[in-house]
């Protein structure tokens, strides 16, 4: 019952999406999922009318994709006539068809693919966030390395929420043939929790390729750190990293903050990475609600905010022009953002108020301008 065309993504913290040039080329076989040689344009486009979270009346507050079948609309498909004439296959069953018809039936410069995003469970910062206020977390307490979390007090629902997934999925697997997905992620243990005890097909193992592009948008909070690639490798010695990916995170730095146009030209990064390189139909993303965001951004989708351990599924038509000029190569700003020395005074809508003129540690300058690699 499951697809035999599945994959994993994993992020560990911190990114986006965007237009820009992406190494993919001629599309060899009928699935046209795997490009190789050349330079073209991939533009991405969501497939809308197939999930409650593309449509406008769907209120991102409060749904729960486990309680509506991940969202999947109750409709019929064009292949429903030859695919289930009795009409006794489920509705993920019906959609696996269909989408997997419509790859066989796409051009050579064509393929479709449905990304499982997922934003990981509640940690430490997301509660801190809510216990301090978003402005004084942004000025002051989040770029204390972790010491704030003793102030907290309280239990926090990350477990659980991942537990909750990780049912979800059983079920998914079992009563509606879901397709199982091949794992890409930035954030190991919701993904490990929520995927890693799942009874896969043979041919489709937990083994999550980590992306560092994946990441959540970089600031000078604390949390967007990613850990060492040996700390990661200790705790999940089954995880692959992508060709690359360093010791040490080399983007973040404590002092700047990447722009919503950074963030999302190296989130059309990766994405060119993934459709060129991952000759899966069905691929799970773990990552981070201002990652996902930027990642439906680039996709076209509507903006869907999503809570910890929620997720969105996205079926993608990706495009190679391949005769078109190639785009001026992407470029992003990172700028300086104000902080405050010591706890802030106040914290509300308006922002931060720093105790006193002095405190304040850094205010916004000129942004800096780097090129990114696509």
């Amino acid at each position: 019952m499951l697809s035999a065309a599945a994959s994993l993504l994993l992020a560990l913290i911190p990114s986006c999406l965007a237009l820009g040039t992406g190494k993919s080329g001629k599309c060899e076989g009928t699935s046209r999922m795997t490009c190789t040689g050349g330079t073209s344009f991939i533009n991405y486009t969501t497939v809308s009318g197939f999930f409650l979270q593309d449509q406008a009346t769907t209120n991102p507050r409060g749904f729960d994709y486990i309680t509506t079948n991940y969202g999947l609309i109750n409709r019929g498909y064009p292949t429903d006539s030859s695919f289930d004439p009795d009409g006794k296959k489920t509705q993920w069953q019906r959609f696996e068809h269909y989408v997997e018809t419509l790859n066989r039936d796409a051009d050579k410069n064509t393929q479709y693919k449905l990304l499982y995003m997922m934003r990981h469970g509640e940690g430490f910062h997301n509660a801190a966030e809510a216990y301090y206020g978003t402005p004084a977390w942004n000025c002051y307490w989040s770029e204390l390395d972790g010491k704030w979390h003793k102030r907290l007090g309280r239990r926090f629902s990350g477990i659980d929420q991942t537990t909750k997934a990780n049912r979800f999925w059983r079920a998914q697997l079992t009563t509606e043939g879901t397709p199982a997905p091949d794992p890409l992620s930035r954030c190991t243990t919701t993904a490990n929790l929520t995927l890693a005890s799942l009874a896969l097909p043979a041919d489709r193992p937990f083994v999550p390729v980590v992306k560092e592009l994946l990441r959540e948008g970089i600031s000078m909070h604390t949390c967007d750190r990613r850990s060492n690639k040996t700390y990661i490798q200790k705790l999940f010695a089954g995880y692959r990293f992508e060709e690359g990916f360093t010791e040490q995170d080399e983007q973040w730095n404590g002092t700047f903050a990447e722009t919503g146009a950074a963030q999302n030209a190296q989130s059309k990064a990766v994405l060119d990475d993934i459709f060129s390189n991952d000759g899966k139909t069905w691929i799970s993303i773990t990552s981070h609600s201002g990652e996902i965001r930027s990642l439906l951004s680039v996709l076209g989708h509507r903006p869907f905010s999503l809570s910890t351990g929620q997720a969105i599924p996205v079926l993608v038509r990706a495009r190679n022009n391949r005769k078109m000029e190639n785009p001026t190569p992407a470029t992003g700003s990172w700028v300086l953002e104000p902080t405050c020395t010591s706890p802030p005074v106040t914290s509300g809508a308006a922002g931060c108020v720093c105790a006193t003129a002095s405190s304040t540690l850094r205010v916004a300058s000129s942004p800096l301008t780097r090129s990114v690699s696509t």
